[in-house]
């Protein structure tokens, strides 16, 4: 609707254009008014604010943001007093970067934006994901502790749990597949979760079996050398 009056607020005088969308992707749309209207050649004193839905999905999305952030936080924290040392679960959370790849690449392939189920979807990742990593790492531990040198750990973890590690991320995008290709009202909602999980899964466990052995024998070499240095000074 097209403003009909000008009003004056806080000793500025203020106008509304309100508009409902039709559109399932309120997120998407919102983004795309948004770049819209920060295109507008307006004078300096004249600013332009959005509100209602798009106001509130920002909102969402920043504090989804804040969880996100606090969540690896406390995942770092818990597995430090699992672990006994920080060095292990350091190497664990080196699995969630890998997510975004998949993540990015899944919300392009079925047109969904990164609305506030995507960001569910990425807080739901980071607790799936890191549990594939303490899988793998804390095989790998066990095994040095038996007296295995640290390569052949490294091996031996890596054929016994891939097996469990790929059944679980199987699972979890088989529960999700229904939502990803559902055509009711009520499931077109969940797509972008779904889509968001299932791609950040693919990445990270194709990657986590690669990447995590590397980063756990650059670490835990460097850090023995390291003691052997000041252990001789």
């Amino acid at each position: 609707k097209t403003p009909s009056k000008l009003i004056k607020e806080d000793g500025d005088y203020t106008t509304t254009v309100t508009g409902t969308i039709n559109d399932k992707d309120v997120g998407g749309i919102s983004q795309k008014v948004m770049s819209k209207t920060n295109k507008i050649d307006k004078p300096d004193n004249v600013k332009i604010n959005t509100g209602g839905a798009t106001d509130d999905i920002q909102k969402a999305l920043t504090q989804l943001s804040m969880a996100m952030g606090a969540a690896v936080i406390i995942v770092y924290l818990v597995l430090v007093l699992t672990f006994k040392g920080g060095l292990a679960p350091f190497t664990i959370l080196f699995s969630l970067p890998y997510t975004v790849i998949g993540v990015v690449l899944a919300l392009v392939i079925t047109g969904e934006t990164l609305s506030v189920p995507s960001m569910i979807g990425l807080l739901m990742l980071i607790g799936i994901v890191v549990t594939n990593a303490i899988v793998l790492v804390d095989r790998v531990i066990n095994n040095e502790r038996e007296g295995m040198e640290m390569k052949e750990a490294l091996i031996e973890a890596g054929g016994t749990r891939i097996r469990p590690i790929l059944m679980t991320a199987l699972a979890t995008i088989g529960a999700l597949v229904p939502l990803l290709f559902g055509q009711d009202s009520s499931i077109l909602i969940s797509k972008g979760l779904a889509a968001t999980v299932i791609g950040g899964l693919i990445s990270s466990t194709l990657l986590t079996l690669i990447v995590v052995p590397v980063i756990y024998e650059i670490l835990f070499t460097l850090k023995n050398k390291l003691a052997r240095l000041f252990n001789r000074n």
